[in-house]
């Protein structure tokens, strides 16, 4: 006889498993399915080497939301971070640096070497960009509207979102409309106008996404970036002690403390419906397992296109489903380094440089042709590099004396011209092996090892679509009341009893955990 349970939550990924955790909390009996042999999805920690426990594929925290971390009383199952100090260090090829800190006074110090005037503005810009984050936080744990509104109730849902701007000055207002629309170095051209402050803020926008700094709608990526924390201080990122798999393993135990049960090596293959409504899963052995409730963590084209018959779903529904993009453009390249590199910019091994998200990427016409590149289906000839070095925080991740480096890049999109990605995978690394060198000399010799995963190599090992790291393209059209489509925003979907709780829902990608909660919300709703 096929097992039962209140909910089951197809895949085991960080905000699949904050469901759970709050299903549990509300005395449901829940079952947590997960294909690989570790929980996580993106979130994880592997020893991908011996001795060496990488964090795969997500690499900072911030977002992760305060709320989450309380109610599942993460701190409590071993949830620590380490904040990163400073937080970036860009290298130029003229010989000169830029440094942002934790202390704003040093920050500011950094910018006046190239500019007094964005020196005087930058604290402007920060309480700006803050008071924009603000609203659109107040929008993360909540559950859109109903889109388009059908009744009465769904336009007093609109006006009460509408009472959110509450508070805001009619330039911020307007600040706020044109953060949704514009490109990121559009909004940094009307703040600043040292080209080497402008590309090391204008990272935030281009990271993840299909798109160059000049592309419309980048703005908001730059803000979804900046919101978040650590320890309570706003706009921080660090570095998740034991890597970021001990998010995701916090998540777990804190969940398995309530009741959940997590099974790991357990595939789903096919969504169960009968008469419209979802009876549970069937696994890739044949296993059934019965539930009036699941949760799908999987992204929005896995969940609707693969997992279930087209069948049970609107005709209108699939066709957009099959319109969602999503696919990706981001490369991660894990390296064991025998040491440190030396920048020749600033020479001395370990200096604060090795503490921070490093920069290649001097200009924003150098990140512009980069997406000109990845726009015809072409691996960045010069792609930008943002390195980290988690092992300058936790010594325990590497063997003594050695260290890990994380590079995430941008652009190296899913889809390639005339070749494949199993051709060029290793030639790409080598090209950003060089390019590291221009400014580091002599990198290549401290490699000991490297794992290379392209957008293919993301889809094949953690199971997204395109490889996206945010289930899907966090562009306007993509976004609230429309993610992933509208009439499927509110977490449910047209099969009743099936839930979506994984980033391609609201309110979208990073390690934060909100899609996870606001699913949890919906589903205790009925």
């Amino acid at each position: 006889m096929a097992q039962r349970y209140d909910v089951i939550v197809a895949g085991g990924g960080h905000n699949g498993l904050v469901t759970a955790g709050y299903l549990a909390r509300a005395g449901r009996k829940v079952l947590v399915l997960e294909k690989r042999e570790l929980v996580g999805g993106c979130s994880v920690t592997e020893e991908v080497w011996p001795g060496y426990r990488v964090s795969t594929a997500a690499y900072l925290t911030s977002l992760l939301q305060e709320k989450v971390i309380r109610d599942l009383e993460l701190e409590k199952f071993g949830y620590r971070v380490d904040a990163k100090d400073p937080a970036f260090f860009s290298p130029f090829p003229d010989g000169r640096y830029f440094f942002m800190w934790q202390d704003e006074r040093r920050t500011l110090e950094e910018i006046a070497k190239f500019s007094k005037r964005d020196a005087e503005r930058y604290p402007a810009y920060e309480k700006h960009l803050e008071r924009l984050a603000v609203v659109v936080e107040s929008l993360l744990l909540t559950t859109p509207p109903e889109f388009p509104p059908q009744s009465l109730g769904d336009y007093l849902e609109w006006l009460k979102l509408a009472g959110r701007m509450k508070g805001l000055s009619r330039a911020e207002i307007a600040g706020l409309v044109r953060i949704f629309t514009q490109s990121a170095s559009d909004l940094l051209d009307d703040w600043f106008e040292s080209e080497q402050v402008k590309v090391t803020l204008a990272t935030d926008g281009v990271i993840g996404a299909n798109g160059g700094p000049r592309s419309q709608g980048t703005a908001y990526i730059l803000l979804h970036h900046c919101m978040g924390g650590v320890a309570g201080k706003r706009g921080l990122w660090g570095f998740v002690r034991g890597g970021m798999g001990a998010v995701s393993e916090a998540i777990a135990a804190s969940a398995k403390a309530k009741g959940v049960e997590i099974r790991l090596n357990a595939s789903v293959a096919k969504m169960l419906v009968r008469d419209g409504r979802v009876t549970g899963v069937a696994l890739e052995s044949g296993e059934e397992i019965l539930a009036p409730v699941v949760a799908s963590n999987l992204d929005p084209k896995v969940t609707f296109l693969k997992l279930l018959d087209e069948r049970d779903l609107p005709g209108d529904f699939v066709a957009q489903i099959r319109r969602f993009r999503s696919e990706g453009t981001s490369c991660k390249i894990n390296l064991a380094l025998s040491g440190l590199p030396e920048f020749k910019m600033l020479p001395g091994v370990p200096g604060p440089q090795h503490g921070a998200t490093m920069h290649i990427c001097p200009s924003i016409e150098y990140v512009e042709r980069a997406w000109d590149d990845a726009k015809y289906g072409r691996p960045s000839q010069k792609p930008l590099l943002e390195m980290t070095v988690p092992t300058m925080y936790d010594r325990s991740l590497a063997p003594d004396g050695r260290h890990i480096m994380g590079i995430f890049l941008q652009y190296a999109p899913y889809r390639l011209n005339g070749t494949t990605w199993d051709v060029e995978r290793e030639p790409f690394a080598d090209r950003v092996v060089g390019l590291i060198e221009e400014y580091c000399p002599g990198f290549g010799n401290l490699i000991l090892e490297r794992q290379v995963l392209t957008p293919l190599d993301l889809e094949r090992r953690f199971g997204i679509t395109g490889g996206n790291i945010f289930h899907g393209e966090m562009s306007l059209d993509q976004m609230f009341v429309m993610r992933p489509v509208p009439g499927c925003a509110r977490h449910k979907t047209p099969v009743r009893g099936l839930y979506l709780c994984g980033s391609g829902a609201h309110p979208g990608g990073g390690v934060m955990g909100a899609p996870g909660h606001n699913a949890a919300r919906e589903i205790l709703k009925g």
